[in-house]
């Protein structure tokens, strides 16, 4: 389980075939109405310095890769766009021959055809 989920994690889950739990009763229309008229809190002002030091702060957490890793990940994705375009070139070339085919059967299909007597 992760650190930040220790607190918040679920309970445990009830048996099978057990009743649900009643949810908590919502509140009427009193009480909507009492925190419709709450005036909100003030927003604080956007503080740039504050919110750079935030993102540093956050950035150092963060663990980056290694030259090493950052190379072999580039050269296995290189790789395999290589071995990608090589295998649709392939299927391209099968493709293209076969289309070109396709008059020449149709003409073996008309001399079998005339051959036979099936033809009108």
């Amino acid at each position: 389980m992760a650190k930040d989920q220790g607190a918040n994690a679920p309970a445990a889950r009830r048996p099978k075939g057990a009743a649900r739990p009643t949810p908590p009763a919502k509140p009427g229309a009193a009480g909507a109405a009492s925190r419709a008229a709450a005036p909100a809190p003030p927003k604080t002002p956007f503080n740039p310095t504050q919110f750079a030091r935030e993102v540093r702060a956050e950035g150092r957490k963060i663990t980056w890769t290694s030259w090493k890793e950052t190379w072999i990940t580039s050269t296995m994705v290189f790789i395999m766009v290589a071995v990608t375009s090589l295998f649709f070139f392939v299927v391209d070339i099968v493709l293209r021959a076969l289309v070109q085919l396709l008059p020449q059967v149709d003409v073996l299909i008309t001399y079998v055809s005339r051959l036979l007597g099936l033809a009108g």
